[in-house]
């Protein structure tokens, strides 16, 4: 196996999922204290990627389920989880719940991870695209293999981060407002970059 392509490959992944590490803590110091919570983000993560390479490697083959002009309102996805958090945040200050205590959700679940895990990379299928397709099946697999491989050991860098102490006392106090406000941001950042409803 070539070790410039899976060079290539661990660059590529870098560099257009850099944002996700914040987004993995995030959702992993909602879930501190929940059982199977970490299972469950990790799966999210997992699918909503597996969604981006199926996407990407069909759009190399020539098959486009996803058309250019919706990518960009894949924002609604981020943007309604990061409104909904913000509900669930203001109901619980304004109800008097410690934040700390654990609630009945038991931290985000794996469709709710793996819609923002989609959204926020709908913009990487168009990168991904023109070096799949001029890399060839053999050279995809290697990319998906690399890409698959990093996938799990940016959920251990999120959950790291998640449960330093210095990290998780700053997550454990404002996590819950970051969070909203992460996925709000991500969710307008792509609607406007894409131009959806006119912006």
């Amino acid at each position: 196996m070539d070790l410039g392509i899976i060079g290539q490959a661990a660059g590529l992944f870098a560099v257009t999922n850099i944002d996700d590490i914040l987004i993995l803590s995030l959702f992993f110091a909602q879930g501190a204290g929940h059982r199977g919570s970490a299972a469950r983000i990790s799966l999210g993560q997992y699918l909503g990627f597996a969604a981006i390479l199926a996407v990407a490697v069909a759009a190399a083959f020539g098959a486009t389920f996803l058309p250019e002009s919706a990518v960009p309102y894949l924002g609604l996805l981020p943007l309604a989880l990061g409104l909904k958090a913000a509900w669930q945040a203001w109901k619980n200050h304004r109800n008097g719940e410690d934040e700390k205590e654990p609630t009945s959700s038991g931290g985000p679940g794996a469709l709710e991870v793996a819609a923002v895990t989609f959204a926020n990379g709908g913009d990487n299928i168009g990168v991904y695209v023109p070096v799949f397709a001029t890399t060839g099946a053999g050279g995809m697999s290697v990319y998906a293999a690399v890409f698959l491989v990093l996938v799990g050991i940016w959920c251990a860098a999120g959950r790291y981060f998640a449960t330093r102490p210095v990290i998780a006392r700053a997550l454990s106090r404002w996590g819950h407002v970051l969070l909203p406000v992460v996925l709000i941001g991500i969710g307008l950042l792509i609607l406007i970059e894409g131009g959806a409803f006119g912006l």
